[in-house]
């Protein structure tokens, strides 16, 4: 694949990672804020329990060697989708985003830079600061009291 189609996937996935929180939080008006973030783990564990049985090429069972480190996706998706849907009915899903978006770069950077999960090491130079500093300046903007 090529990178412009995975950075395309991305954008994509930046419009349903949009989506979700406005959509459990309507839902939380129904059921409850951690009920809501519980159902939507449920769905989306049934979802892919479908797909890794249909399409799945690694092995669940060598997640018994994965330092429990590496186990912990789960946990921060759910704190994230917990904290989605308490904030976005709050202060709007556009700051909730862009606070988001800046924090996701800011950490993206340092990781980046550090190369502290063994990934490609691309370090900070003055157009990267730059981007973040204007992204940060725009989150800014977006949020309103």
């Amino acid at each position: 694949m090529s990178n412009l189609f995975l950075f395309l996937l991305m954008l994509g996935g930046g419009v349903i990672l949009t989506l979700q929180p406005s959509i459990n939080g309507r839902l939380a008006e129904r059921v409850g804020i951690l009920e809501s973030a519980f159902i939507s783990f449920a769905v989306g564990t049934l979802a892919l329990a479908v797909v890794v049985a249909a399409c799945g090429r690694g092995s669940l069972r060598a997640a018994g060697d994965a330092a429990w480190w590496e186990l912990t996706g789960g946990l921060l998706g759910a704190l994230f989708v917990s904290l989605t849907i308490l904030v976005v009915p709050r202060i709007g899903t556009a700051a909730a985003m862009a606070a988001t978006i800046a924090a996701q770069l800011i950490t993206g950077l340092l990781l980046d830079q550090l190369n502290l999960f063994g990934f490609r090491a691309i370090p900070i130079d003055g157009r990267r600061l730059a981007g973040t500093v204007l992204l940060l300046a725009g989150a800014a903007l977006i949020y309103r009291r």
